[in-house]
């Protein structure tokens, strides 16, 4: 990798280090997505030799409501970290981060490897268990702006999650409620058939594009299969608390 990634990866890696936003990629100097997914390995490299452990992957933009929020049009994923996992039902410290987000997610949890070119039905098949879950994004680029290889580079804007309790693998995730609510009112409402038509598709798609990279989801990794709605910014002293039919529901609170 040239110089000039590497030192991309280590700006968004300090951005994450010192919650301080980090400028846009100047005009001209634009990556493209598989550009963006090097500096993002080289990124995940640095979180590794701090001690952290990859254990599993999102998936971004599965929505329609999260691409015109961000105003990309491409799928996406980025890599979970032991490191960014929050414990249900605690809590979440503002400082930590820059301007998160929080967005309710369908999670899998896989007893099998998943890898490449694999049919809905094979998906199905590897999955052990599934969950509620939130995920909290948050740019490291100033004023959350950023085109598709700059988003890519910066993990997908990953930078935590709360797991809920799990549910049964074969439970039918493909049209239920979801409610995101604040401070014990709905702010945000959908369905999971938002996320790609069906969540499982989320997980062939994770089995596909890691694949590229060289990256093989194992058992036990968890895959967030994309919000379903649009993402809610973050203050102190809010209660977090996102409802999925049939799944259960995750909360937290903002510290």
């Amino acid at each position: 990798m040239s110089n000039d990634l590497v030192s991309i990866a280590e700006r968004l890696d300090q951005a994450i280090l010192t919650a301080t936003a980090t400028p846009q990629l100047p005009k001209g100097s634009e990556i493209d997505a598989p550009t963006g997914y090097a500096v993002q390995a080289h990124g995940i490299e640095l979180r590794k030799a701090r001690g952290e452990r990859v254990i599993g992957v999102k998936m971004g933009l599965t929505s329609r409501a999260k691409m015109e929020q961000v105003g990309v049009d491409e799928v996406t994923w980025g890599r979970l970290t032991d490191a960014m996992r929050r414990e249900e039902g605690g809590t979440l410290a503002r400082t930590d981060f820059i301007h998160p987000r929080a967005e309710p997610e369908v999670a899998f949890i896989l007893g099998r490897r998943l890898t490449g070119e694999v049919s809905l039905a094979e998906a199905a098949l590897a999955v052990e268990a599934l969950a509620p879950a939130v995920e909290i994004i948050d740019s490291r680029y100033e004023n959350f702006r950023f085109a598709l290889g700059d988003v890519v580079a910066d993990n997908s804007s990953s930078a935590a999650f709360f797991l809920g309790p799990r549910a049964k693998p074969d439970t039918d995730i493909a049209n239920l409620g979801i409610v995101l609510s604040i401070d014990g009112a709905p702010r945000e409402i959908g369905s999971s058939a938002a996320i790609l038509g069906h969540p499982l598709r989320a997980l062939v798609a994770a089995a596909r594009m890691t694949a590229r990279a060289g990256h093989v989801l194992e058992p036990g990794d968890i895959v967030l299969a994309g919000a379903a709605t649009a993402a809610v910014p973050l203050q102190v002293g809010m209660q977090v608390e996102a409802r999925i039919q049939h799944l259960g529901r995750v909360g937290f609170s903002v510290v």
